[in-house]
């Protein structure tokens, strides 16, 4: 036996170089890793003050805090290494923050697990904190979803997030995050963006934990103090998840406009039940970071685009959330807040000037040949652009044209395009309505069968948007759905007559030329 202990001992002293060795090729590993991929945003340090940092809002986190979002632990606990993975994989949409799942190796995500972990005394070196038990989601039905509507007023949900989910609550325009900045509450109508996921249980897990650093408070402990029973709290989760479309919106290139029925009336506002019957398409926007002064904190992420045409008019809505009607007083340090800390700081004006919000649908001047189309933003000398523009401040639209960014010109008089809009439950809804054809040379005509380019810039104006800060989206296509030919109707029965006599030659020739085969 001693001699077995004398081996034994020898061995590990033998292992243990390799051991430490092992341990710090990983963290050199996470280092390289971290310095590469990480340090510009979270900075060198950890503390979240990375060259890119003041481009984004909300801020990278600050490693050194170790305060996480997202987390499958009780709301002030550490993360598992397993969730610090989850979020390198998965990034957190609705932020800067990207998914590194196809970009790093899994030893070098594993390696950045553990170098992360560094930058604060608060992760233990010997310890792993232990999950909560969340259970499986309850069934789902339209009175379990009526039962977390109940709920998200009960718990008072609609304080930040709205009564329909947009972001819009009264205490939206106040809230800030643990470190100080400005944060808006989560459009719960858009659950791609969802920081941690969009599933039920991706939900009930945040309910449950809270978003540590964030305004948003777990509600384990009304489950512990028995005002709510699990059940409920699935029903809320339930109920979040409905308000969001059942799958994340495709991206289409084609907006259809609808060839209505003969007799039925165009739609001209956006209240009426025609709507209802149209599917909407999903156009995402970014900010305008292309030309001075760039914007990299856009509000409008997307809208929904909805167009009919009667063979005489057409009328195009578009929707997206919003949660003001800008100018508002209430959201003014808002403004302020976030005119003041975003960079780049190339337009100090719209820290004191207000500012509506806007809306502009750009169109090509003329019909391009093929594929060729103006350059997006704004277009220029060669190729213009035709433009609609609604603002808040008005309910009057103007037509334009600009063949460049900075060259935009309205016309006063004679407008052929119409505008109605409203705001309501976090929501603008904006209609335009114009004939297809008419007598203005610089108008185009909107002809039947063509995919006509088309693409929206927009502005919140209580975010600090205007001018060249606000958000855009590239060239799509608008066709106006056309009538259904006659020919349609009419060659198929008259294909299978000529084939059918056809056929019916050939087989009497067949029997014909047997008969006097047969006769000889």
């Amino acid at each position: 036996m001693a001699i077995w202990g004398g081996v034994a001992f020898a061995l590990s002293l033998a292992m243990m170089p390799l051991g430490l060795g092992a341990l710090q090729e990983d963290e050199q590993l996470g280092k390289v890793t971290y310095d590469r991929w990480c340090s510009e945003c979270h900075g060198v340090d950890g503390d979240g003050t990375g060259s890119a940092a003041g481009y984004m809002l909300p801020r990278p986190r600050d490693f050194t805090l170790a305060m996480y979002n997202i987390r499958t632990t009780a709301s002030g606990d550490l993360p598992t290494d397993q969730d610090l993975l989850r979020a390198i994989n998965m990034g957190a949409p609705g932020t800067a923050m990207p998914a590194w799942d196809d970009v790093l190796t899994e030893a070098e995500k594993q390696a950045l697990v553990q170098y992360l972990k560094t930058f604060s005394r608060f992760f233990p070196l010997d310890e792993n904190p232990v999950p909560l038990v969340l259970g499986s989601p309850t069934g789902v039905s339209e009175e379990v979803i009526a039962e977390g509507r109940g709920q998200y007023e009960a718990i008072e949900c609609w304080k930040c997030h709205g009564d329909q989910g947009r972001g819009d609550g009264e205490s939206a325009a106040t809230l800030m995050d643990d470190t100080g900045f400005p944060i808006a509450a989560a459009d719960l109508t858009e659950n791609w963006f969802f920081n941690g996921g969009a599933d039920v249980e991706d939900i009930y897990r945040a309910l449950r934990t809270g978003l540590d650093g964030s305004p948003m408070p777990n509600f384990s402990d009304v489950l512990n103090a028995g005002v709510m029973t699990d059940e409920e709290l699935w029903a809320v989760a339930h109920y979040v998840r409905s308000l969001a479309p059942e799958d994340t919106p495709g991206i289409s290139e084609v907006v259809l406009a609808k060839l209505l029925t003969e007799g039925a009336e165009l739609a001209t506002s956006f209240d009426d039940q025609a709507w209802e019957e149209i599917e909407g398409t999903y156009i995402p926007l970014v900010g305008q970071i292309i030309v001075k002064p760039r914007w990299f904190d856009p509000r409008v992420d997307g809208v929904w685009v909805k167009a009919m045409h009667n063979g005489d008019d057409i009328s195009v809505l578009v929707s997206w959330s919003d949660p003001n009607n800008s100018p508002d007083p209430l959201w003014s340090d808002w403004k302020s807040q976030v005119t003041r800390i975003m960079e780049p700081r190339e337009a100090a004006d719209n820290e004191i000037d207000a500012a509506p919000d806007q809306l502009v649908v750009q169109f090509p001047m003329q019909m391009p040949e093929g594929m060729e189309r103006p350059y997006f933003l704004k277009g220029d000398s060669r190729r213009p652009v035709y433009l609609w523009e609604w603002k808040s401040d008005r309910q009057t639209a103007l037509e334009g044209e600009a063949r460049g960014v900075g060259t935009e010109s309205f016309q006063d008089e004679g407008q052929d395009v119409s505008v109605k809009g409203m705001h309501s439950d976090g929501q603008w809804q904006v209609v335009f309505t114009r004939p297809l054809l008419t007598s203005d040379e610089n108008d185009l005509d909107f002809i039947t069968g063509e995919a006509i380019p088309m693409s929206f810039f927009a502005w919140d104006g209580d975010n600090g948007e205007s001018g060249n800060q606000g958000s855009l989206s590239s060239w799509y296509f608008l066709l106006l759905e056309e009538p259904t030919s006659t020919k349609v109707y009419v060659a198929p029965p008259i294909a299978m007559l000529i084939a059918g006599a056809l056929g019916f030659f050939i087989v009497r020739r067949v029997q014909k030329r047997e008969m006097e085969s047969f006769r000889s």
